[in-house]
């Protein structure tokens, strides 16, 4: 049978999301709990999309939406909510969604009026409140369940609550707007309660970035049942910079999984995780489970699953670089809004400066460049873009940066740089308002024109008597050309590369014993020479020719 609610369902779904999406920095300014990593409302719109999406896709496989039963659909899309959840939010919302999701089956038949809306919105409540082993007060949790608590109370003397089977769609859009709204001045009530709940809240001077998402949320379903504006909510001030006192300073990785299975017990697993991190979310059903956890060991956590089903939809977040990222962001406004970004493995202070100015996120990789999938994959998300070119910039980490694509949630292009100084020419080509595909192509055609070099102290001596350790031996590519002392060394390699070149750059790392003067006394004519600081170890120069 054709059911009109659900070509609306979808339209307020849309709605949701608009209205979240254009409120979304703002709600991430507010975020300092659990932990003050500003990404609330990116988490909150994640699992939005997820639904958005999983409804689409409902509707293109062989029939319209409006003949989609109701039931397939909330299923369906409580299940997409579960899957497509990050961090406490993002979970928690998926978990708002289920128990909403868990009314509306229990009433076949019924067309959704304000007594329908306000019984799914307290199911919602509880389905969140058990989901959390310690809910906090102030929080996403307390909204809703001041929401549904006001709704039930208004429903309660409301002289017509319930809508016949004939009622006109206008009618049902309207009745449901207002109770709605009237739903978002309590959730505002509410919100501006929680610093009073919440010490964290009161201390940073903020309201919870949660329920200030939910309301966001809301307003938005209003505007699209009406079909106008969303109604006004009350702005509210970032959080103060100076006063960052609950971050997570046991744990590191905010980590996020899925497992599909069998005869999964999510309580047994919940208590397992405890033991390696905190902010333990695990809620799903015995076939699918959607895990959170913040824990310095996020391969352990995993290991929990072995045998026990599939793990998928991995997301791994390094909030300590995220708490410094929104420090860092704090009294210069807020990040411009960018398509996509890049991730750039690197090692050395100067050089971290070089591929920041060049508008990459970094990501270091120790004296070796060698860092896990899990860090590559934590630096992905802490990209400020759903779209990601990563330049791993050694051969060694170019499959696991393959592998931490294939795991993110996000568009990622992997480019080949094996050398730091070849990603930074290709860093050069990075558009922000161009997709992840249409960059990786433009940096692979900026490696194609560069050759690298390269002077370092020789680590261990030849075999076959030419250098000892400690003295320079210098590469083109990955040609040794030269050896000996540092001056003549470096020499040979800029006379290498200045051949058929315009520009050569020269990268000093740390000890290089021949200042800027030196080195320029060195440089072939006729070709310009660009002296950087990069500061990076076991490397005297690190040298690209254009």
């Amino acid at each position: 049978m054709s059911d009109p609610s659900l070509v609306r369902f979808r339209a307020t779904l849309e709605g949701a999301l608009a209205h979240l999406e254009s409120r979304r920095q703002e709600i991430n300014d507010l975020n300092v709990f659990p932990v003050a990593d500003g990404d609330t409302g990116d988490n909150m719109a994640l699992t939005l999309r997820a639904c958005l999406a999983e409804v689409d896709r409902l509707a293109a496989v062989d029939r319209p939406l409006d003949e989609i039963g109701r039931d397939e659909i909330v299923d369906s899309v409580a299940r997409a909510a579960l899957l497509g959840a990050r961090g406490n939010s993002g979970v928690i919302l998926s978990q708002l969604i289920r128990g909403a999701a868990e009314e509306l089956i229990s009433r076949p038949g019924e067309l959704v009026d304000p007594v329908l809306v306000g019984a799914a919105m307290a199911r919602a409540a509880q389905r969140a409140y058990a989901s959390v082993r310690a809910p906090a007060e102030g929080t996403m949790l307390t909204v809703v369940r001041d929401m549904a608590a006001h709704l039930a109370s208004r429903l309660a003397h409301m002289p017509a609550a319930r809508l016949g089977p004939d009622a006109e769609g206008d009618v049902q859009n309207a009745m449901l707007a207002d109770v709605l709204e009237e739903a978002i001045a309590a959730g505002e009530a509410s919100v501006r309660r929680g610093p009073e709940l919440l010490p964290v809240l009161r201390d940073a001077g903020v309201v919870d970035a949660g329920g200030y998402g939910v309301i966001v949320i809301f307003a938005g379903v209003v505007a699209a049942l009406r079909g106008e504006a969303a109604p006004e909510l009350e702005h509210h001030a970032p959080a103060r910079i100076t006063h960052p006192e609950h971050e997570s300073s046991t744990f590191r990785y905010c980590t996020n999984f899925a497992v599909t299975g069998d005869g999964l017990d999510a309580a047994r697993y919940a208590t397992a995780l405890e033991a390696l991190g905190d902010s333990v979310l695990v809620v799903g059903d015995r076939t699918t489970l959607k895990v959170h956890v913040h824990t310095d060991d996020p391969e352990d956590a995993i290991a929990l699953f072995d045998g026990a089903g599939e793990v998928s939809r991995l997301d791994v977040a390094d909030m300590r670089a995220q708490v410094a990222r929104v420090r860092g962001l704090s009294g210069n406004g807020a990040a411009r809004a960018q398509t996509s970004g890049a991730l750039a493995v690197i090692s050395g202070a100067g050089m971290a400066r070089l591929y920041e100015s060049l508008g990459c996120h970094v990501l270091d990789g120790g004296p070796t460049l060698n860092p896990s999938t899990h860090e590559l994959l934590a630096g992905i998300h802490a990209v400020r873009a759903e779209q990601v070119v990563v330049l791993p910039n050694s051969a060694n980490v170019i499959m696991a940066a393959e592998r931490a694509a294939d795991l993110a949630e996000k568009v990622v292009r992997v480019v080949d740089s094996r050398s730091q100084q070849a990603g930074l020419v290709a860093a050069v080509a990075l558009r922000p308002d161009a997709g992840a595909a249409e960059n990786a192509s433009a940096m692979r055609e900026a490696l194609d024109a560069v050759r690298t070099g390269a002077v370092a102290p020789a680590a261990r001596a030849d075999a076959a008597g030419r250098f000892a350790v400690g003295d320079a031996v210098g590469f083109v590519d990955d040609e040794l050309i030269a050896w000996g002392e540092a001056a003549p060394t470096l020499e040979a390699v800029l006379t290498a590369l200045a051949s058929d070149a315009e520009l050569v750059t020269c990268i000093a790392g740390e000890g290089a014993p021949l200042d800027a003067d030196a080195i320029e006394r060195l440089m072939p004519a006729g070709v310009e020479l660009e002296l950087e600081v990069g500061g990076q170890p076991s490397y005297w120069w690190l040298l690209a020719a254009e």
